[in-house]
């Protein structure tokens, strides 16, 4: 399991279901980072908040999870 959220208390279950999606942890802490940082910049979330108390980080890994968000990745860069 990835640790990048020191001291948090995470959803064990979402956070297995997004590394099912992304199975590799530098891209999906990557790309949870990057989600984070776009809505901390006011994007609106891609799901449906459930707890008005929900970090920024919950909700990125858990439109990870779902599959509201994915990586590209360019394999044709030098």
């Amino acid at each position: 399991m990835p640790r990048f959220f020191y001291g948090k208390n995470m959803n064990i279950e979402l956070l297995e279901a997004a590394k099912r999606r992304v199975p590799n942890t530098s891209v999906l802490i990557n790309m949870v980072s990057k989600r984070v940082r776009q809505l901390i910049a006011g994007q609106r979330p891609l799901i449906k908040i459930e707890t008005p108390s929900a970090d920024f980080e919950d909700i990125a890994i858990r439109e990870t999870a779902e599959g509201k968000i994915m990586a590209e990745i360019d394999l044709a860069r030098e």
